[in-house]
């Protein structure tokens, strides 16, 4: 097999992590992971999409308050939370944030996807202009654990060769 390289290591390793110390995030890293955001590509380099970066602590605890009383988000030294312009779809914001998550992961921090938000109150806490909604939202902290490695699915359940019903292989 061929070794991983940096890039492929930093994917592999990425996990959800829940539980978090209670450290700030320096700036100089907070602006490399903001940098690999804004570099995502997006169709036709629209670049539609917003990034709140939160890192008071009472307006963390507030907003992990607002993804369903995740407390443990409010935990982290950072808190993104990515906006979907009015009448924009969420692939675009995806790709930000995915490249916000895996530039946080190669600084050595953890992160979570968050999907579980009241959408409009924390919108509205937040300041959003009328139709601008809040997509996904991911903590970035220094981990205080590290959970065990979930499984992940066999390649054929997953993967089809050329058409549908014909399962690809593969020895991950």
């Amino acid at each position: 097999m061929t070794a991983l390289n940096p890039t492929l290591q930093t994917m592999c390793q990425r996990q959800s992590i829940r539980r978090y110390r209670d450290e700030a995030v320096p700036a100089e890293h907070l602006r490399l992971i903001l940098e690999a955001a804004r570099r995502a590509p997006t169709g036709s380099n629209r670049q539609n999409w917003r990034l709140i970066v939160v890192t008071e602590p009472a307006l963390k605890k507030q907003v992990a308050a607002l993804c369903m009383d995740q407390t443990w988000i409010g935990d982290a030294g950072a808190i993104l939370v990515l906006v979907k312009l009015p009448d924009q779809g969420d692939t675009n914001g995806a790709i930000v944030l995915d490249h916000a998550i895996l530039a946080a992961t190669s600084l050595g921090y953890g992160t979570c996807w968050v999907g579980a938000i009241n959408r409009a109150e924390l919108g509205a806490l937040l300041g959003l202009p009328e139709g601008y909604v809040v997509q996904n939202v991911t903590p970035v902290g220094i981990a205080a654990d590290t959970p065990p490695r979930r499984p992940r699915k066999a390649p054929e359940e997953l993967f089809m060769a050329e058409l549908w019903g014909q399962p690809l292989t593969y020895e991950p």
